[in-house]
Parts: C-alpha cells; sequence; structure tokens
C-alpha cells in the first residue's frame, strides 16, 4: 500500500483548518469583544503559515504571514475586530483556500485584498464606539505585562515525521522567532551505523528561549505532530551558561551548540504544562488516535459487505432446508457476524449533518448583504447522523431552499417593520430523526407563500387550466415544477425556475419526499425527509400473488390479519380500525395488477411515513433478511411504487418497496384515495 502525499495531508488539515477560521469569523462579526475567538483566528493562520512553510506552499506561507500581523494587532487591542475588517477576513480565506488547491496557478486579487486590510488595521475605516475592544484583558496577555523568562524546550520528533514532510530546520527557525535562544542538538539516541534508519530524526533539541512565556506559540507551531512526539516546556531560574567552543569529542554522542540571532516577537497565552512531571501527568494522546480513510474505500467496503449480505442469505436459505445441524449452526453465527459487520460498516459512513450546515453560514452572511435584508441564521439537531452519500448530495437543495427562503420569503426590514415584525429576519436549518427517516426543514418568518398568486403563474406558464382543482399542497407542490417561478425579474440569486426543481428532482433521486407548510404573515417551513442509509437495511419479505417484494422494516409498525367480509371495492371505506384508529389501506395485488388468486387470509402491514399511515395487503408474510439496495434502471426509475432491488438468497430479485411513496397516495382524497394519478 502507498503512502499518502504529504501535501495531500496539509491540503485536508488545511480546509479543516479554514472551515474553522470562517465560522470563527463569523461568530466573531456577532460578538468582536471576544478573546477568544481573536485569539483562535490568530492561532489557526499562524498554523497555516507554519504548516504551508513546511509543505513547501511558499505563496501561502507569504500571504498568510500579513493576515496573521493585522490579527495580532487585533489581538493586543491596537485595532478593532469590526464588520469591515471580517469582511476582508472572509475575502482573504477564500483566497487562502484557492492558493491552496492550486499552488501553481496565479491566483489574482491577494494583493488588493492585502491594502484593503492594511487600510482596516491602520484607521483607514470608521471604527464606531462599539467596535472598540476592551484593552485591559488583552493588554494583560502580552509579553509587555510581564517581564522576559529563559525557558528551556526538549523534543524529540515522531518516527515518520521525515516521511510525511517535516523539517526540523523549518521548526527551529519558527522558534527562533519567539525571541534570543540557543539551540543544542541532543545525539544521544543516535543508534550504531549498522542499524541506523536515515529516514528517522534520530537527533533530539533543546532549545533555550528567552521570552515572556513561549507555551502558546510552541503549542501552534508543533499543532500537527504533537500527539505523537515526545515535548516538555521548564522555566529555568537563571540564565544559561553561554556554552564554551568544545574540543574534539571524544564519542559520537557529544552535543552540537548552535546560535541563532534574536528576534522579538510577542508570545501567546500559556497553554503547555511544565517540566516532565507536569508532562506524565498528560493523558496518552496517542491512545486516542483517528485514521483518515479515503471515500473510496468506504464505498468498496460497503459493496463487499453487500455481496457477503447476499451470499449469507443463500446459505441460510440452503440451511433451512437441511437437515444437517452442523450447517444450521454455521449458517446462524455467519448470519450474526455479517450483521454486526454491516451496522459497524454503516456506522463508518455516518456523518453528523453539522458538518454541512456550517458551510451554510456564510452563504446566509453574503447574501444578507447582497439582498440588503438583516437576517439571522439559526441551525439545529447538528449532531443528527446521515449516510455520506446523502450528506453530499444534499448539499445543492438546500442552498436553494435557504436562497429561496431568504429571496422570496423574508420581506424587507422596512415590510417586516409595517407589519409588526422585528427589521431581522430568521432562517432556521433543522434536522431531527422521525422513524426510519431523517426530517430536515428550512423555515423562515417570513410572508409565507400566496396560493393565489401560485395559481395564476401555474395557469400562464400552462401548468393547470383553471377548471383544474388542486388540494393545498398539490398547488404548493407547483412550485417544484421545471421553469416556474414567481418573481417578477429575473436577478443574480432567481426568476430563472430552476433551483427548485433541481431540489425536486435531488430529493426524488434520494428516495425522500418534500413537504410544503405555510402560515399566511408568519413563514414557510420546506421538510425534507429522507432515509437514513442507501445501501443495506433491514427488511420484511412478502409475496403478493406470485410476486415477492422487501418492505422496509424500519417503516413497518405492526401486523394485523385482514378481516373477513371487507368489500374490495368499497370507494371510501376503505379504512381498518387499529385500536380506534382509522387507517386507510391498499390491496397492493390491485395495486400491482396481480392476476393470481388471492390467499384465502391476507395480511396488512401498517407502514408509516412521517405522520401518515397506510396499510398494504399482502397475500403472505415471509419474513425478515438483510437487505441489500441495487438501483433500478433508467428504464424503470419512473415507477413511483418501488425505491430499488435486491438480491434474494435463491437468486431471485425482490422490488423494495417505497413505503413514503405508497403513504402519500393512500391517504384520503375526498372520498377515495389515488395512486399514480388514479381513482381507488
Amino acid at each position: 500500500m502507498s503512502m499518502s502525499d504529504p501535501t495531500d495531508t496539509f491540503r485536508q488539515e488545511a480546509r479543516e483548518l479554514l472551515e474553522q477560521l470562517e465560522a470563527g469569523l463569523l461568530d466573531l462579526e456577532q460578538d468582536p469583544a471576544n478573546s477568544d475567538l481573536i485569539n483562535f483566528a490568530f492561532r489557526a493562520l499562524h498554523t497555516i503559515k507554519g504548516s504551508g512553510a513546511m509543505f513547501g506552499f511558499t505563496h501561502v506561507a507569504e500571504f498568510v504571514h500579513e493576515f496573521e500581523t493585522a490579527f495580532d494587532r487585533v489581538r493586543k487591542g491596537q485595532s478593532a475586530a469590526n464588520k469591515a475588517l471580517i469582511e476582508v477576513a472572509l475575502d482573504a480565506k477564500d483566497h487562502i483556500h484557492r492558493l491552496i488547491e492550486d499552488p501553481e496557478a496565479e491566483v489574482a486579487g491577494g494583493d488588493e485584498i492585502l491594502a484593503a486590510l492594511r487600510l482596516i488595521v491602520d484607521g483607514g475605516a470608521p471604527v464606531q464606539e462599539s467596535d472598540k475592544l476592551v484593552e485591559a484583558p488583552l493588554a494583560d496577555s502580552t509579553p509587555s505585562a510581564e517581564a522576559a523568562k529563559w525557558w528551556r524546550l526538549v523534543f524529540y520528533l515522531p518516527s515518520d515525521c521525515l516521511a510525511f514532510g517535516t523539517n526540523p530546520i523549518l521548526l527551529l527557525e519558527e522558534l527562533a522567532e519567539l525571541g534570543p535562544n540557543r539551540v543544542l542538538a541532543l545525539t544521544d539516541r543516535i543508534p550504531d551505523l549498522e542499524i541506523l534508519d536515515p529516514e528517522v530524526p534520530h537527533i533530539g533539541w533543546q532549545v533555550d528561549i528567552e521570552a515572556a512565556d513561549p507555551a502558546a506559540a510552541i503549542e501552534d507551531i508543533f499543532m500537527f505532530l504533537r500527539d505523537s512526539m515526545e515535548l516538555s516546556l521548564s522555566e529555568l531560574e537563571e540564565a544559561p551558561a553561554q556554552p564554551e567552543t568544545p574540543a574534539a569529542p571524544d564519542t559520537a554522542s557529544a552535543p552540537v551548540v548552535a546560535e541563532t540571532p534574536a528576534v522579538s516577537n510577542p508570545a501567546p497565552t500559556p497553554a503547555l504544562k511544565r517540566g516532565k512531571a507536569a508532562e506524565k501527568t498528560e493523558p496518552d494522546r496517542t491512545a486516542a488516535t483517528s485514521l483518515r480513510v479515503p471515500a473510496e474505500r468506504l464505498d468498496e467496503l460497503m459493496d463487499r459487505v453487500g455481496e457477503l449480505v447476499i451470499a449469507q442469505a443463500r446459505l441460510t436459505q440452503i440451511a433451512a432446508t437441511s437437515s444437517d445441524t452442523a450447517l444450521k449452526t454455521i449458517a446462524e453465527e455467519l448470519e450474526r457476524l455479517s450483521s454486526g459487520l454491516r451496522d459497524t460498516s454503516m456506522g463508518i459512513r455516518m456523518v453528523p449533518i453539522g458538518s454541512l450546515f456550517g458551510r451554510f453560514r456564510r452563504l446566509v452572511h453574503d447574501l444578507s448583504g447582497e439582498l440588503g435584508k438583516p437576517i439571522e441564521f439559526v441551525t439545529a439537531g447538528e449532531d443528527t447522523e446521515l449516510d455520506k452519500t446523502m450528506i453530499e448530495r444534499l448539499a445543492d437543495p438546500l442552498v436553494h431552499l435557504i436562497r429561496n427562503a431568504m429571496d422570496h420569503g423574508l420581506e424587507s426590514a422596512e415590510a417586516r417593520a409595517a407589519s409588526g415584525k422585528s427589521a431581522k429576519g430568521t432562517v432556521r436549518l433543522s434536522a431531527v430523526y422521525s422513524g426510519a427517516e431523517v426530517a430536515i426543514s428550512v423555515s423562515d418568518d417570513g410572508a409565507g407563500l400566496d396560493p393565489a398568486r401560485i395559481r395564476a403563474k401555474a395557469e400562464e406558464n400552462g401548468l393547470i387550466t383553471p377548471e383544474t382543482k388542486l388540494t393545498e399542497q398539490e398547488l404548493y407542490h407547483l412550485i417544484f415544477a421545471p421553469g416556474f417561478s414567481t418573481a417578477k425579474e429575473v436577478t443574480s440569486l432567481s426568476g430563472r425556475g430552476v433551483g427548485m426543481d433541481v431540489v425536486k428532482r435531488t430529493i426524488d433521486g434520494l428516495r425522500g419526499t418534500i413537504d410544503l407548510t405555510t402560515v399566511p404573515g408568519q413563514g414557510t417551513t420546506a421538510t425534507l425527509r429522507l432515509p437514513l442509509t442507501l445501501a443495506i437495511i433491514d427488511g420484511m419479505l412478502v409475496r403478493v400473488g406470485n410476486g415477492r417484494y422487501t418492505i422496509p422494516l424500519a417503516a413497518v409498525e405492526e401486523c394485523v390479519e385482514l378481516p373477513e367480509g371487507i368489500e374490495a371495492h368499497a370507494k371510501g371505506r376503505n379504512f381498518l380500525d387499529i385500536r380506534g384508529s382509522l387507517v386507510p389501506y391498499l390491496r397492493l395485488r390491485e395495486v400491482f395488477g396481480t392476476s393470481a388468486p388471492p390467499e384465502p387470509f391476507q395480511k396488512v402491514v401498517i407502514v408509516a411515513s412521517g405522520e401518515g399511515r397506510v396499510g398494504l395487503v399482502v397475500d403472505q408474510i415471509i419474513g425478515n433478511n438483510q437487505t441489500v439496495i441495487k438501483q433500478l434502471s433508467k428504464l424503470h426509475s419512473s415507477i413511483k411504487s418501488f425505491s430499488g432491488a435486491t438480491i434474494l438468497g435463491d437468486g431471485m430479485v425482490a422490488l423494495i418497496l417505497d413505503t413514503a411513496h405508497l403513504v402519500a397516495s393512500g391517504q384520503p382524497q375526498g372520498d377515495s384515495y389515488s395512486l399514480s394519478g388514479r381513482a381507488a
């Protein structure tokens, strides 16, 4: 297995730092006097600069150096973290991202950003009184408030650091920027020549530094190495003696002394524990390490697990017809192991949706300025987990829904004030588990949808006729039609009728549904209901006529026997009394056009999706099985009753029922129910 490219590792780490930096800057805009946020931004920039120089990204290091200098002045209370600074800092963050992604390309705009940054930091931009920082707490954290002392740093780098591109000389140069220092090479761990590995850094380093407190800066310098290296920092009671020029050494372990020029730079607030004794008290960080794995390998693993599940189902079926007890035992054990492996593999693929939600803060921030609408962005349910494939495909639909809520949903500040609302509108993005699904909602507190306007536009576009009767939900869903838009004019944000069409097609492709609710004058909520995964599920195998079908087990509430004497075609009377609650039901034999004679005692499987329930009448319930989901071909993708297919243990194919579609189709519409446009 080939070792990963160190520059790719840096890019990945830098992307994460830049995402955290963006979030920190947006938080700082709301709380400009927060010294923790200011120090965090400074440390993130310092880390990107040092790591960029280490891995050969010189343009990144040069650009970030000036960016870092500006935030150093903010950190000292010499400049304010006002809105103008935040806007330029966000542009600078975007520029850094472009430099990292393509270091060889000529990325323009850097000089203009730095010029604007210098102008703001030097006082060229007006600073409001409310933007001024409280200088007292910040001044206490600067070296001027504390006398310089001598500190001794001793460190040994990880054995694999050279292979990942770490250059010890660059680390020593960064340490030299902290203040006057003396460097001593520790050669006591160099092995004999016969066993010496040239790719392992056997030399340790002792660095005596004169500074107020270099702990936090040292932590930043070694951020990427800290978990697997030896490091201790202790305060010296007196200045170290100037070493004399050593005579010819008697052994190979004689230390090498180097003096570096003094650079007077302030050190950040302390963070490291001092001394070897304190170092021993820290928890063992190497015991809780994580491993970065390419997404392609996870997909390959999931494919292998799927094939294993199919093979296990085949073995279980063979064992069921055999009298060999040993075979039955092995089949049961393999079923248990494959089930555990499936759950573990699925858990690896599950990603908190908060990783997606964080991307939209910047979107709302930028569009708020472009639209001239003050908007508050609120998120909830960030810990809700979804399959990584779902996360990747949800980005575009959510972008369109949020843009639509901001542009069409929220009124202007003047209109909101006239209607008695707060001038600042609110867009809320939330996620919550709902049975076998995840419900993701985008809501606003705007004017709500206008049914009359939607209908008029639909009639104008030829989507419906004036005589067409539509329910409220059917009317609202017209906004998802291709080319449909109620915007009065085309702008850079909306008006072409493309965005909501993208939302509908993407959610349909994920086997999900969209619900729209609105209250005039109070706002609109769009709710996306999606399955937890697109790979492997537990299913209930049923028979309808001569065909076998799979119902997702997570959607099944209960199974009951169909009472005798119920007329098959009792229009408007297709309901079951389930403990005092009326539940509509569908005869799947009629839905699928099955001609085989029915079983004398049919079963009803009660399934739920969202707030709705429906009973599915089947001939026989065969049992439960692990279902590997296979996508339908493009030829069959328009069949709404099925969400996919699976291969059974005997090699036959069973179609997977789309319970969300069936539940929606089975809900009463006047005096009947409908399915795929046909009256029952």
